[in-house]
């Protein structure tokens, strides 16, 4: 399983409609092959911050969607509303 984490920061002025622009895109992203589980969070102390968190079968699972017309139609519509570079992780469970 992966857990992918994004963080993004956006001006206030812009925060509503990267909401708006995500809860149209997270049924769908929700309904793709691999895909178990997909969040949006807000930052505790700055609500400028905010990621996503999903959970994926596998790492193929997840490129078939980084790849995929929806991610590259939602990504072009989120990253211009930006004030800083988004960071992004792939973790991989460590199992005991």
């Amino acid at each position: 399983m992966i857990l992918r984490i994004v963080k993004m920061s956006f001006p206030e002025d812009k925060l509503q409609e990267f909401i708006e622009i995500f809860n149209e895109a997270a049924p769908r992203i929700r309904q793709s092959k691999g895909c178990i589980e997909l969040s949006l969070l807000k930052e505790d102390r700055d609500p400028s911050i905010l990621a996503t968190l999903s959970k994926w079968n596998s790492l193929e699972d997840l490129e078939v969607y980084r790849q995929s017309d929806l991610f590259k139609i939602t990504w072009a519509r989120t990253k211009v509303l930006f004030n800083a570079k988004p960071e992004a992780w792939s973790f991989v469970e460590i199992k005991n």
